[in-house]
């Protein structure tokens, strides 16, 4: 499978999608930031996976402006949309979906801490995603953050890809390191980038990434 993951400026109009999904048309994966858009854009993004087979995963805007978690497959359907989970919280369920002969696990920002835990029921997971709404407001952050992304690979034997924008900052702090990771599932780094937000296209049979 070859999956792109981006590290979009906050923007409107979905031009940073939209420009990447027609210049990879071979991609079967799209992987956005939490937030990226909003709901008056997702019957678009259902337009587009249909148009380049490509599912795409990513976090939006609902209309009272709560986050949610995305995934739409190459049929365009909805397979998995829900509420963030409130931080103190036991992960909100449904935190996984079948698509063929895959299942996505899904982490929408810091529900990565309550990730084992609310991801032990899954079995049979392929791949768990964590779209990141900003970067790390610290180095500290940072190591935190990958470090328990590598913790939760190895306790699920599923590789974990994350992605941050690359631009603004958590709670307005004036500090942002823009993040994209990937462990597999022994807890090996595939990638692990701070500060770099070149879009990469990863090829999860032999786990070489690429710059596109």
């Amino acid at each position: 499978m070859n999956i792109l993951i981006g590290q979009p400026k906050i923007e409107r109009n979905l031009e940073q999608l939209k420009g990447e999904i027609e210049s990879n048309p071979t991609v079967d994966l799209i992987l956005y930031p939490e937030g990226y858009c909003t709901y008056r854009e997702l019957d678009e993004l259902s337009d587009l996976a249909i148009q380049f087979n490509t599912t795409i995963v990513l976090g939006y805007r609902d209309d009272t402006n709560k986050d949610r978690v995305l995934i739409i497959n190459k049929q365009g359907d909805t397979l998995l949309t829900r509420r963030k989970t409130p931080e103190n919280e036991l992960l909100f369920m449904q935190s996984s979906v079948t698509d063929g002969a895959e299942e996505y696990g899904y982490l929408l920002c810091w529900e990565i801490f309550m990730g084992c835990e609310g991801l032990k029921t899954h079995e049979h997971l392929t791949i768990i995603f964590n779209p990141i709404g900003v970067g790390m407001f610290s180095e500290e952050q940072f190591t935190e953050w990958t470090e328990e992304a590598r913790k939760i690979a190895m306790e699920r034997k599923a590789m974990i890809i994350g992605t941050s924008h690359a631009d603004g900052s958590y709670r307005n702090c004036g500090i942002s390191l823009p993040i994209a990771y990937c462990f597999d599932e022994n807890g090996e780094e595939v990638f692990l980038s701070k500060n770099d937000t070149r879009t990469r296209v990863l090829e999860t049979d032999s786990r070489v990434t690429t710059f596109v």
